[in-house]
């Protein structure tokens, strides 16, 4: 199962919430988390910003740059997604799921959730993701 965590889940985690689930995630060989190089820089600035940067440490973005590293796939985007969404900035996550083929894009975005689907990418909450992979077991 091919899958893109959106930044907004990156930054759940490194908040330190759902960690159980990330180890999960990252343990299951069934599950492939694609990231690229734009999701890692939003995830790097976002995590920078007043909001986060209390509740962030740099030891935690380093360890989440090693797990970037260590167990995703890395991927370009190579195409244009061609659809209309609320927030235009979320288009590039359309596009990369249509450049890897995702099966799931994994958001908390509302802009995004709304659609439900994007070509053969399911788009889900967190919650709903967890639901399908503690069912598969």
């Amino acid at each position: 199962m091919k899958v893109i965590l959106d930044c907004n889940i990156w930054i759940s985690f490194l908040m330190g919430y759902q960690l159980e689930l990330l180890r999960y995630i990252l343990k299951e060989r069934t599950i492939k988390i694609f990231i690229c190089t734009e999701i890692v820089s939003e995830v790097n600035d976002v995590s920078k910003r007043p909001k986060c940067f209390t509740k962030i440490s740099n030891d935690a973005i380093n360890r989440l740059n090693i797990i970037f590293d260590k167990y995703c796939y890395k991927a370009d985007i190579s195409t244009i997604a061609k659809c209309d969404i609320r927030d235009p900035k979320d288009l590039y996550l359309l596009s990369f799921s249509e450049s890897v083929h995702a099966d799931y894009l994994v958001s908390g975005d509302k802009d995004l959730l709304v659609l439900n689907q994007y070509q053969n990418t399911q788009i889900i909450s967190l919650a709903d993701f967890k639901h399908i992979i503690t069912s598969i077991e």
